[in-house]
């Protein structure tokens, strides 16, 4: 990746819609030249997708967590496929240290937080769990 490819990406870092003709005009090179280049992104895995990143506007009214679960490894592909099934789970990260997976959870209300957090601890294999709501979001830099 050289330094056009890393200046195609910060355009599109700032507006995923852009049109090549606008990105070409602010990169002064060929439109088929951008065009180009982000297939060779996209076909390379650089770019995985174009997605939509909601604002607050969206976000507004979802209570927000993050779960830590200890598992036994030995059931890990088990508890992946029920986690991925709640809808509410945003993320699953497996990590290293005490924790074995960290959970992103969004949900409308406590209520449905809480009813989530029940069935997450019912998955056979979980083995130890604790959650944390989010209050007040300081920075992301997260696309």
């Amino acid at each position: 990746m050289d330094e056009l490819d890393q200046k195609i990406l910060g355009l599109l870092s700032g507006d995923a819609r852009m049109s090549l003709a606008t990105m070409a005009r602010r990169l002064r090179i060929a439109r088929s030249t951008v065009q180009a280049r982000l297939e060779r992104l996209e076909t390379g895995g650089v770019i995985a997708g174009y997605t939509v990143k909601l604002g607050e506007a969206a976000k507004a009214g979802r209570l927000r967590a993050t779960a830590l679960l200890e598992i036994d490894l030995r059931v890990q592909p088990a508890i992946l496929q029920k986690l991925r099934s709640l809808p509410e789970i945003e993320r699953i990260i497996t990590t290293s240290g005490r924790v074995d997976l960290l959970l992103q959870i969004a949900a409308n209300s406590t209520q449905q937080l809480d009813a989530v957090l029940d069935v997450i601890g019912e998955i056979p294999g979980v083995q130890n769990s604790e959650s944390f709501i989010h209050l007040t979001t300081k920075l992301d830099r997260a696309v």
